[in-house]
């Protein structure tokens, strides 16, 4: 064997061979169409630095975005039934779940968390839309019922953050039953005075936004996310009338009164300790305020002299 075929070549080879690039490396916005270096995505936190489009983002990456230092504690959530109707469409229901639980490493599409933000305890129930489309079945249903006595538990805000297709049809009428459900649960939450607040996400639609994604006390919602019921294409052939344009997004609910606020990601975590802030920090009522104020200023002398005179004026 000569110097060329041991030393030239492997070089020669080396120099035109073609690299392997992770297909992770870059990402597609779905707004603008830019390529976007996964660096710069991860510093604003997935949020396109072109056009501001929201892109999805990992459950266990939200919730280290929202709770202090990125700290929680995981629910552990009761167990149920894998398969109860024993359902097949082209495979089996029990084969869906192996592979989604080996892909996604969760048992189902709820992850409940508790732990603290802005220094309040809080109870975050949020969906895995990785997970079958963050379909809700009967253990999404039993999450979220575990995440409301858990908030009650601890005496503690709910968050619930839906990114959902709707009810898993592999469960027919037990998903549909999540809906009472979940609405039950959320009840015991209101009845024990604590807020509930719910973080709409792209997509919330189906069974869940027709539950207990529309009953907080609260709602707050991402830039351009999908929030309705059905379909466009379904309404508009139900109703037979065109639909005003980008009419299921969060900026057309919040014109319409359906959401309370519209939050960049960048805002959403300073947004509810504000809002937590507020519900759970009494504040005195503005005449008591008013009149503790003047009761103080005839108690209190001026540097040793005679109490200042109050005036009071009725318009």
């Amino acid at each position: 064997m000569s110097w060329l075929t041991n030393f030239v070549r492997p070089k020669l080879r080396a120099l035109v061979a073609k690299t392997d690039v992770p297909d992770n490396l870059w990402r597609k916005c779905p707004g603008c169409d830019q390529m976007i270096f996964h660096r710069d995505l991860e510093k604003t936190l997935h949020v396109c630095q072109h056009c501001g489009h929201h892109l999805r983002i990992p459950v266990k990456l939200r919730l280290s975005i929202l709770f202090d230092d990125g700290r929680y504690q995981r629910l552990e959530l009761p167990e149920t039934p894998d398969d109860p109707l024993n359902f097949r469409d082209r495979k089996r229901y029990t084969d869906r779940l192996k592979e989604m639980r080996g892909a996604t490493k969760e048992r189902d599409s709820v992850i409940v968390a508790t732990g603290r933000m802005g220094d309040f305890p809080v109870v975050i129930a949020a969906l895995n839309f990785e997970f079958m489309a963050g379909s809700r079945g009967v253990a999404a249903g039993g999450a979220i019922a575990a995440a409301a006595r858990q908030a009650v538990r601890e005496q503690a805000p709910l968050i619930v953050i839906p990114a959902s297709g709707g009810a898993r049809m592999q469960e027919g009428i037990l998903s549909l039953m999540q809906m009472p459900r979940t609405v039950a649960a959320i009840q015991a939450v209101k009845e024990a005075r604590l807020p509930y607040i719910v973080l709409l996400t792209d997509p919330t639609t189906g069974g869940v936004s027709a539950s207990f994604a529309m009953l907080g006390d609260i709602h707050l919602a991402e830039p351009g996310a999908t929030i309705g019921f059905a379909g466009r294409r379904v309404i508009e052939q139900t109703v037979l009338e065109y639909l005003p344009e980008g009419f299921q997004k969060s900026e057309f609910l919040f014109e319409h009164g359906m959401i309370d606020r519209v939050a960049p990601r960048a805002e959403l975590r300073g947004t509810l300790i504000r809002i937590i802030d507020l519900l759970r920090r009494p504040r005195p009522d503005p005449a008591e305020a008013a009149e503790a104020a003047i009761e103080g200023q005839l108690l209190i002398p001026d540097a040793g002299g005679p109490a200042p005179p109050v005036t009071v004026v009725n318009d």
